[in-house]
């Protein structure tokens, strides 16, 4: 379960940035991460409610943003989603190359507080 240590990353950089601006508790933390991470929002979610207590995020909401993944062919240059996983195949001309456009985000958009 390696959400528990993608949210604690989080929390911790949330706490450094949070004192650094004078912030004594947090409200409410947006994340985006991609698709490729492999994460579930479920347990995302279950891991920031445990990981928060006694800190400054506890009673915080996580809200989570989720990014597909998406391509962009090196021979037509259209842009697609993938659907089948590692398999990389654009299917407007069928060519394997194909450049990560989008989906290995993970990072805090913005956390809010007093």
């Amino acid at each position: 379960m390696h959400e528990i240590s993608l949210i604690h990353g989080l929390i911790e950089m949330v706490k450094e940035s949070a004192a650094d601006h004078g912030i004594s508790h947090v409200d409410h933390v947006r994340l985006v991460i991609g698709e490729w991470h492999g994460a579930l929002s479920q347990a995302l979610n279950f891991a920031f409610k445990v990981l928060t207590r006694d800190t400054i995020c506890e009673g915080a909401v996580l809200e989570i943003e989720k990014r597909s993944i998406r391509y962009c062919c090196q021979s037509c240059s259209k842009e697609f989603m993938v659907l089948q996983w590692p398999y990389v195949i654009c299917p407007f001309c069928g060519a394997q190359i194909a450049e990560l456009k989008q989906g290995k985000e993970l990072y805090v958009d913005y956390y809010e507080g007093e």
